[in-house]
């Protein structure tokens, strides 16, 4: 088989790395990867977002099966142009790929299908949000509902800040036309976890749990991120969370889009708040998490490309997937000053130092410049380890981690701790 995969960051990486390994695979392109893609399938110079291009591609190598990494063409009608010319791809269709486009559809066919989440309302003006930001009181969550690469949450701890965002993102200083309308939501209080699964529109399979790390400090300080590290497995998903979260959300999530007339075929990403026994879900995205894709692939003991096929071809009935007991954890490496405006073109050294057994590099936002590998990315690396216990999962992904340097580097240090606490 040949196999194109669209995207250019560590969740393709770790997807193109996954694939490669298949013995179904004969020849793995991606459009339009990185240096570190480079290294084990061929990158092609084709943008995300040109649908025709990649199109006009797939017709000529006659790839068997295109794999979207990102949500941007997801949210372009990708899927629907490829199967309009009979291509198989794996991936939502424009309609269902709303689920992440906007925040303010999923939080009302939540609502809809008594998905459990926060209370929040939609606001096109400024007057009547700052109305119930004082009736709800402080904390208090602002989101731009379109897309926003993972950055447009505020978690506002003051009315000033709520305020701030909320006159950015319908201004259009914040997020552009992601930001022209907000929902703004009741602050949860608890410990988030990612839960995700494959599903043909009816059928579900779930994903190893896994939890990801979005705020740029440690302990969960500063600006949201789009995440900057991840652990699988995630003990604060007990056996009684995960049965709550396929049937109250994800359950509840694919027969409510089957029901709009949205069938939801590929990943289905939601992020969760857990409290105690209670389960709320915070978003939806459609299409693998990232950082998650990178510790969730290398517990994946099966082989990928068949489920990835039996989703594009509509039924996932007869698949099973078997997982590593190992534990594995990534830890994002990010450019000076991200998530704000970072630096590029840092020269990256250690690489070859930090690649050990049970350890892989994931390239993010990597260039090569006159054969020096250069940062060109707010995330640059992520240093995924697979350990017995998810103890020795850190110890490893930050042994690799302190063999890596550029000017400026930052992460955090405490990705994977809450695991340990439990």
């Amino acid at each position: 088989m040949k196999i194109l995969v669209i995207g250019s960051g560590g969740r393709e990486h770790a997807l193109v790395w996954k694939i490669a390994q298949s013995p179904l695979v004969e020849k793995v392109y991606c459009a339009p990867g990185n240096p570190g893609i480079g290294t084990i399938a061929e990158n092609v110079q084709i943008k995300v977002d040109d649908l025709p291009g990649l199109l006009a591609f797939a017709r000529k190598e006659a790839i068997d099966l295109t794999v979207v990494g990102p949500e941007l063409p997801l949210s372009l009608g990708i899927v629907d142009l490829f199967e309009e010319y009979g291509f198989k791809i794996f991936g939502a269709r424009k309609n269902a790929a709303i689920i992440e486009a906007s925040k303010a559809f999923s939080k009302d066919l939540m609502k809809k299908y008594h998905v459990p989440t926060a209370a929040y309302e939609v606001f096109t003006e400024v007057g009547p949000a700052i109305t119930f930001i004082d009736k709800v009181g402080i904390p208090i969550v602002v989101k731009a509902d379109g897309l926003a690469a993972g950055k447009g949450v505020i978690i506002a701890q003051t009315r000033d800040e709520a305020v701030a965002a909320v006159t950015d993102m319908l201004s259009g200083n914040a997020f552009g036309t992601a930001g022209s309308r907000v929902v703004i939501e009741e602050f949860l209080k608890g410990e988030e976890a990612s839960f995700l699964a494959f599903t043909d529109g009816k059928n579900i399979i779930p994903l190893a749990s896994a939890q990801d790390h979005k705020a740029v400090y440690d302990g969960d300080t500063g600006p949201n991120t789009g995440g900057m590290g991840a652990y699988s497995p995630a003990p604060v998903v007990t056996p009684s969370i995960h049965e709550k979260a396929m049937e109250e959300v994800m359950r509840r999530t694919v027969d409510g889009m089957a029901a709009e007339g949205r069938p939801y075929r590929g990943v289905l990403y939601a992020g969760l708040m857990i409290d105690g026994d209670s389960v709320k879900t915070l978003e939806f995205n459609a299409r693998f998490g990232d950082p998650e894709c990178q510790p969730l692939l290398m517990r994946m003991k099966s082989d990928i490309v068949p489920v990835l096929m039996a989703v594009a071809e509509k039924d996932i009935s007869n698949v099973q997937i078997e997982w590593h007991d190992k534990a594995a954890v990534c830890v994002v490496m990010a450019a000076q000053d991200y998530p704000g405006d970072y630096a590029k073109g840092d020269v990256i050294r250690g690489l070859d130092v930090a690649n050990a057994d049970d350890l892989f590099v994931f390239h993010a936002g990597t260039a090569l410049d006159n054969g020096r590998l250069i940062t060109n990315g707010g995330r640059v690396l992520g240093v995924t380890a697979l350990g017995p216990t998810v103890k020795e999962a850190i110890d490893r992904a930050y042994s690799g981690v302190s063999a890596i340097s550029w000017r400026g580097v930052h992460y955090r240090k405490d990705i994977g701790r809450k695991a340990l606490s439990r």
